[in-house]
């Protein structure tokens, strides 16, 4: 791995007899985005508020930047962009002036900031919209703002939790390449989201973590290769459900129901797709293994209440 510009090293929390996060550690590298997955109380929320300095660790250690937190939490802060979940935009001020004084948190001069306001609006495809107030956009342009915003003190490394949650397809996808360039300008991105097509998209590795540990790490197409079989044929419809205990259970390495659907997970789905083929009221989908099938391997299909 290329140089490492951030480095947790077996960072725990405890709050009371409870352990949210458990000897975790990880890196990254100068370019690198970094996605942290994981289903609700998996401890992604305290880790990237012990990565903020917003919450001490009880045990491990951060250095991001040559810095050490929380010892240098101001300096470290000061060089961080972040995107946190919730809008946090001022809604008395226009966009213009969201990024004016939210520069003057980090101590640049107005001039400084006022220099490239224009840039940062071009670049969240905002500039006909300097003047609007917060209100008055909708949540693509809200979340594009935040992210300009993060932008505003050119830092290097990013936090971005859940960025996209909420936006409509278009707006997730204009965002998406926004945080393209960013990558290829060489920023560096700590991202944590519930979408795998976001992660797939945008990580070149990826953190998963469940009950406060890390369960696996890698590429996410790497990740994919080691726990799961290539071919995935859902079936759903009339009698679908009495598929996972037929003989066809035999055609597949694993089977799991979730719902009214049927996952057949496969070194070589051709046999098992002319079988099903006979099924006249059942309707079939065949595709490549993805993340979600991953994520559900390793952290179950329970629901997990938010808390």
């Amino acid at each position: 791995m290329s140089e490492l510009l951030f480095q947790a090293s077996h960072l725990c929390k405890r709050y009371g007899d409870a352990t949210v996060v458990r000897d975790l550690s990880f890196g990254i590298a100068r370019g690198e985005c970094l996605g942290v997955i994981g289903p609700n109380g998996a401890g992604k929320t305290t880790t990237i508020r012990m990565c903020l300095g917003l919450t001490v660790p009880d045990e491990g250690t951060i250095d991001a930047l040559g810095l050490s937190m929380p010892r240098d939490a101001l300096a470290i802060k000061g060089q961080l962009g972040v995107v946190s979940q919730f809008d946090t935009l001022d809604p008395d001020f226009s966009c213009a002036e969201n990024l004016l004084v939210y520069g003057r948190y980090f101590g640049m001069r107005d001039a400084q900031i006022r220099e490239r306001i224009p840039r940062l609006l071009e670049f969240a495809a905002l500039s006909h919209k300097a003047n609007a107030k917060p209100g008055e956009l909708s949540g693509g342009m809200r979340r594009r703002l935040s992210l300009a915003r993060a932008l505003v003190n050119d830092p290097q490394l990013l936090l971005l939790d859940e960025p996209t949650t909420g936006l409509d397809p278009q707006a997730r996808h204009l965002m998406w390449e926004r945080l393209q360039v960013l990558l290829q300008q060489g920023k560096s991105i700590l991202l944590t989201t519930h979408f795998m097509d976001e992660a797939e998209r945008l990580c070149s590795r990826l953190l998963v973590l469940d009950h406060g540990s890390k369960i696996a790490e890698g590429r996410p197409r790497d990740l994919i290769a080691q726990y799961l079989e290539p071919d995935v044929v859902e079936a759903y419809g009339n009698g679908a459900l009495t598929l996972a205990q037929s003989p066809l259970k035999s055609l597949a390495a694993r089977v799991e129901v979730s719902g009214e659907t049927v996952f057949f997970y496969t070194q070589d789905a051709r046999q098992l797709l002319a079988a099903l083929g006979g099924h006249s009221k059942l309707r079939t989908l065949h595709r490549p293994a993805n993340l979600e099938d991953l994520f559900l391997k390793l952290t179950g299909r329970q629901i997990r209440e938010e808390g």
